[in-house]
């Protein structure tokens, strides 16, 4: 059964500038994971997926305060599929709404990013 749906769209280029911006941003929103190694970062279109991911999450969640952005973390499996990792403050939330697994699905093209996220109980 479906206990949550959410989405997200994030224009590519105003992240890529609040990014610039915000010398600080990255390092609240992203794990070390996220941002990619040292000698070959993600790239903005990247970022701004993950961002997407995270705020999907939060809306399929129903927005609860006091969520952490570390506390969901985009990783990509062995298949090259992306997935969340949940844990802190996210995992309480979904456990508060009785999630089972969590599905994520991410595009980016034409400078848009989207995240989908479905939460199953």
């Amino acid at each position: 059964m479906i206990v949550g749906l959410g989405v997200d769209v994030v224009d590519v280029a105003r992240f890529a500038e609040s990014l610039a911006r915000t010398p600080g941003m990255r390092d609240r929103l992203f794990t070390p994971g996220e941002l990619g190694p040292d000698h070959n970062p993600r790239s903005d279109q990247s970022l701004a997926a993950r961002f997407a991911a995270k705020e999907a999450i939060a809306k399929a969640l129903e927005a609860p305060a006091g969520l952490s952005w570390q506390d969901a973390e985009v990783v990509t499996a062995e298949s090259g599929k992306p997935e969340l990792v949940i844990t802190g403050t996210v995992r309480t939330a979904a456990h508060a709404l009785g999630v089972k697994s969590v599905h994520l699905s991410l595009a980016h093209d034409g400078g848009i990013a989207t995240a989908y996220v479905i939460l199953e109980g």
